[in-house]
């Protein structure tokens, strides 16, 4: 039984990429075969010098790969012979797989000759998956390599539709009738074992499914059959990305490769514009951005900046990146252009808005410049602030006054701003009530907590509380000469809400003291 799954793997095949780097060498060397003209690649394989890599050319003349170079030299006297440089192969590997990013940036190398692209959610870019095989294929093919691409719901199965199959584009959920048809050498096992399954008869992929497991895993262990399920999509299999994936990302495509660098720069801002609406809504901001321009020749540049906290303003990302570019100079060369830009956020950290000061000439400004145009807008009187007062009592705290009243007309607050808090909650509610609401409470002793209250008519059962914090009114507050403490707690309800309850009257002041919600906590 197949494992369900939504991911689409590319499987990417330069079947002849050691020659096809040789070909590229070829004209800036001025000597050497015409890049049409038949040559192979030789190393010394046990002793011997065998071919490793031949050109079109040279296949048409029946030389094969893991072929003696003396018969291959018996055959043709004459034939162009260059020694294998795998180091060279591995780099320029990597380079086709870091251009092969403009489509995805999950890309895994497949050593020696291949690569993985997981194009899950990226196909319908370029118009589907057929389409964006199409593109890379050609695009492949105009710097000069011999590629093949397949497409298909696992790893294994791309990269066997791709080496031996027909069919480019599999189908969701056809996995096994794409693969089984296949011959045995596509479920990527070594060569002895392949001989070793060919010499027992089984020649296609069909043939090895069909049969019971346990006599092939004991004679060539679980790997082979790890294989088979990978390839028919029984077993997980993920590709292992060679560059980190971002934390966030935006790219800009275009039909008329770019030069100049302001208009670079340009798109950095742009791009940094999307990068800020994403990390916003994630309360965070970049630490260390990747700049990927993509050459319309291949070439990619990558460049990386930190920063020292975490960012998102768009302009100040473009100012970094313009001291960047000046600081690399020619290094950055654009070629004929970059036909795709990518901003990227590496590393990405909590970012929490911060509230500017108010008490700054700048600030004092902004905000009368934003008291006219309310004023102007809905009318002065209707605008107003609120001025801390020299109380303690919370309804009385503040006073509302017009806001395009002159400084001397406020009452200034004398008394010290730190109110006095015995643990981590905030002891003043967000929410405040103008007035103080009426409850009806009972506590488990006379002068404690609340174990229960109601309030609108709803019955609230107290699970956690603190306090009590004891406020006395002053003398000149009340008329009738009642100068009544408050007891205020912080209470938690059983369902989750979270109130300022206070007691008025301690029970030597009054016979019957009254309760009141004042305000509810965030």
């Amino acid at each position: 039984m197949s494992v369900p799954s939504n991911q689409r793997y590319l499987s990417v095949w330069l079947r002849r990429l050691s020659t096809d780097r040789i070909a590229r060498l070829l004209p800036a060397q001025g000597n050497g075969p015409a890049p049409d003209s038949p040559y192979v690649v030789v190393a010394t394989i046990e002793q011997a010098q065998r071919i490793v890599a031949l050109n079109d050319a040279a296949a048409r003349l029946r030389l094969k790969t893991d072929m003696p170079l003396a018969d291959a030299r018996a055959m043709y006297p004459s034939l162009p012979v260059f020694e294998a440089d795998f180091e060279a192969d591995r780099k320029l590997l990597e380079a086709v797989a870091d251009w092969c990013d403009r489509y995805t940036p999950l890309v895994g190398l497949d050593s020696p000759d291949g690569l993985f692209l997981d194009i899950t959610g990226c196909a319908h870019l370029f118009k589907g998956e057929a389409a964006l095989a199409r593109d890379l294929l050609m695009r492949l093919r105009r710097q000069g390599f011999a590629a093949r691409v397949a497409v298909a719901d696992t790893p294994g199965a791309a990269w066997a539709v791709a080496r031996y199959g027909e069919q480019g584009i599999v189908p969701k959920a056809e996995t096994e009738a794409a693969v089984l048809p296949l011959p045995i050498a596509a479920l990527r096992i070594d060569a002895g074992t392949v001989a070793d399954l060919k010499t027992s008869g089984l020649v296609r992929i069909a043939d090895l499914a069909c049969r019971p497991r346990a006599p092939f895993a004991a004679r060539f262990g679980k790997g082979l059959l790890l294989r088979l399920d990978q390839a028919l999509g029984r077993a997980e299999e993920s590709i292992r990305p060679r560059l980190p994936v971002p934390a966030a990302m935006a790219e800009q495509r275009f039909a008329d490769p770019i030069a100049r660098e302001e208009d670079v720069l340009g798109t950095v801002e742009y791009l940094a514009r999307q990068l800020a609406t994403i990390l916003e809504r994630r309360g965070e901001g970049g630490r260390l951005f990747q700049l990927v321009l993509f050459r319309a020749d291949g070439k990619v540049h990558r460049l990386e900046l930190g920063t020292g906290a975490p960012l998102r303003d768009p302009a100040r990302v473009r100012r970094l990146f313009t001291e960047r570019l000046a600081a690399l100079g020619d290094a950055c060369d654009p070629g004929f252009g970059y036909d795709m830009v990518r901003l990227s956020t590496l590393t990405a950290e909590r970012c929490d808005p911060v509230q500017s000061g108010l008490a700054s000439a700048d600030d004092r400004e902004e905000i009368a410049h934003l008291v006219d145009r309310l004023g102007a807008r809905f009318g002065l009187r209707r605008i107003t602030r609120l001025v801390p007062q020299d109380t303690h009592i919370p309804e009385y705290a503040v006073a509302a006054v017009p806001a395009h009243a002159p400084a001397s007309f406020h009452v200034p607050k004398t008394s010290g701003d730190d109110w006095p808090q015995d643990s981590v909650a905030p002891t003043r509610p967000v929410r405040l009530f103008e007035w103080p609401e009426r409850i009806e409470a009972v506590a488990q002793v006379p002068d404690g907590p609340p174990a229960r209250f109601d309030w609108r008519h709803v019955t609230h059962h107290v699970v956690k509380v603190e306090g009590p914090e004891r406020i006395a009114m002053e003398w000149w507050r009340d008329d009738r000469g009642n100068k009544l403490t408050r007891d205020y707690f912080r209470v938690e309800s059983d369902d989750g809400m979270r109130a300022w309850l206070y007691r008025e009257g301690l029970f030597g002041e009054v016979k019957s003291p009254k309760w009141f919600l004042h305000g509810l906590f965030a």
